[in-house]
């Protein structure tokens, strides 16, 4: 049987990646697709990390996995806690794979920490509670940390854009590409392995950062920088070439993207003020996260690491506050975290939340009215309840309602977070750079890439469908999974590989505070 190389290029879209093969600048990428198989790929929904990369390496719905976002909420209570790779309840393509007698080399993938023992070595993905870049907690067998200790994720903060910033962060992306290159063919060429998968997140980070230069139709349009992310297409193009060439003969080359991109507009979507204008969400004044406040404004960015560490009690129930706070529960019946890459409403549910106000006998009801009102806004282009895109035992971990926002003359608006004011306002010109939780000047698209160095028996795909190739490449009957092989053949034995069983197990509060203040560097909290 031949060996699989699955590389992913994280939020590769399909349409720069079409016209820059065209121009000849991609050509390593140009020679798998028409060797092969070049098909759209279509995302989870939400199409953000977490659930996509999941769905991808286990085949399943996200109400299958269970992994929906880098949080989850704390039952019975208006908090989160984050998510480990232990809350995955499908088993992963290295582990099935494993079993079967198969080794494995898995570097980098989003959403697996703590990293699984397998038959070879696997490093986690950023999740992982560190700041910078890898310890030996991230790798599995410790003892080869040494050949991986240099992997690094996006080594700086990406919410406050400032003067030079963008000069410092193309030249740190650049030079990441180049460093998870050497690391990955050192690896394949001292190590035997049959599945190889790494995953770069470069293509995601400067297509968030650098739209606004790239695109000259876009409303926040700014001259410089024009070349930043085809440099990084192209840099990463060399890099697959490189890694081609390093996995040798008799190896089945795919490459994979979790969404594509587009760019942002001036639209910004308020989603509690929304609900407080229409009557499903009352605020309590003066009851704002004073303890985020505080840590966010008073304490410089270089000690923000240290601190949640010292205090790391403090860390879930800081985002928590930011989050949930200046509600008031007993007049609410629906409300939203906000989240920009994650865009949703949840259900003050009774008998489910502490303070629910909603009955369990009016829940579908209530859902189906507030997301039929939901679509009426034109800031809003879907409303679903959960159960209409997710099918599973895990599928209540989702929040009640998922929404896509729309977009304007082809340009998504942002879901930021407020406590007050319009439900819907522009962007003033300083605001155009953007930055997490800042309105990103780029944001993700439903359709992403999908390539295989053999052709295929199909036109179109998803990333539900990536994990049974796999395993039919690899002559290895799959366990139970929605999607199905691109290249044919039977791969979904229910007695083979069952779902995980496996407990969870929770961060620790130091890991959490960790995790918190990594996230927080790169911009998710605000």
């Amino acid at each position: 049987m031949p060996r699989v190389l699955l590389i992913g290029l994280d939020g590769l879209e399909p349409t720069l990646v079409d016209r820059w093969m065209t121009e000849g600048r991609l050509p390593n990428l140009k020679k798998i697709a028409t060797s092969g198989a070049h098909l759209p790929c279509a995302s989870t929904t939400p199409f953000a990390t977490f659930p996509a990369w999941t769905t991808c390496v286990t085949g399943v719905n996200p109400g299958r996995h269970g992994i929906f976002d880098f949080t989850r909420m704390v039952e019975g209570d208006y908090a989160i806690r984050f998510t480990n790779a232990t809350a995955r309840r499908a088993p992963a393509l290295w582990e099935v794979l494993s079993d079967a007698g198969k080794r494995c080399c898995v570097l980098g993938i989003p959403a697996t920490y703590p990293p699984d023992k397998i038959n070879g070595i696997a490093v986690s993905g950023f999740d992982s509670p560190v700041t910078q870049g890898v310890d030996a907690s991230f790798v599995s067998p410790p003892e080869a940390y040494q050949d991986v200790k240099d992997w690094k994720f996006a080594d700086f903060q990406e919410s406050n854009i400032g003067e030079g910033w963008h000069d410092m962060a193309l030249d740190r992306l650049l030079r990441g590409v180049a460093t998870k290159e050497r690391i990955a063919v050192d690896l394949m060429q001292r190590e035997p392995w049959d599945f190889f998968m790494l995953v770069f997140g470069e293509s995601d980070t400067v297509s968030h950062h650098f739209w606004m230069y790239h695109d000259p139709q876009s409303p926040r349009f700014r001259p410089g920088h024009e070349t930043a992310i085809q440099q990084v297409y192209e840099r990463l193009d060399q890099a697959v070439g490189e890694l081609v060439e390093a996995a040798g003969d008799d190896v089945v080359v795919g490459i994979v993207s979790d969404h594509g991109f587009g760019g942002s507009g001036t639209g910004v979507v308020h989603l509690n003020n929304w609900l407080a204008e229409k009557g499903y969400l009352q605020f309590a004044p003066g009851k704002d996260s004073l303890l985020k406040k505080v840590a966010l404004t008073l304490v410089p960015q270089s000690w923000r690491g240290h601190l949640f560490r010292r205090f790391e009690k403090l860390a879930s129930r800081a985002e928590s506050q930011s989050r949930f706070s200046g509600i008031d529960w007993k007049n609410t019946t629906a409300w939203s975290e906000e989240l920009n890459y994650f865009p949703s409403i949840r259900i003050n549910l009774a008998g489910r939340e502490a303070q629910g106000q909603v009955a369990q006998e009016n829940y579908d009801h209530f859902v189906r009215k507030l997301c039929a009102e939901l679509e009426t806004w034109d800031a809003i282009a879907h409303a679903w309840p959960r159960e209409d895109l997710y099918d599973g035992e895990y599928a209540h971990r989702a929040p009640d309602i998922i929404l896509e926002l729309a977009l304007e003359d082809g340009y998504s608006h942002s879901c930021l977070r407020a406590r007050g004011g319009p439900a819907f306002r522009r962007l003033e010109p300083h605001e155009y750079p953007g930055g997490k939780e800042r309105g990103m000047n780029g944001n993700h698209r439903p359709t992403g890439v999908f390539m295989l160095s053999e052709k295929v028996n199909a036109s179109e795909t998803s990333l539900l469908d990536i994990a049974p190739t796999v395993y039919d490449l690899l002559g290895i009957p799959g366990p139970p999974m929605d999607g199905v092989s691109l290249v044919g053949g039977a791969n979904t034995s229910p007695e083979t590989a069952p779902a995980s069983t496996a407990p969870e197990t929770p961060y620790t509060p130091e890991q959490e505070a960790a995790i918190e203040a990594r996230l927080r560097d790169l911009g998710y909290f605000e």
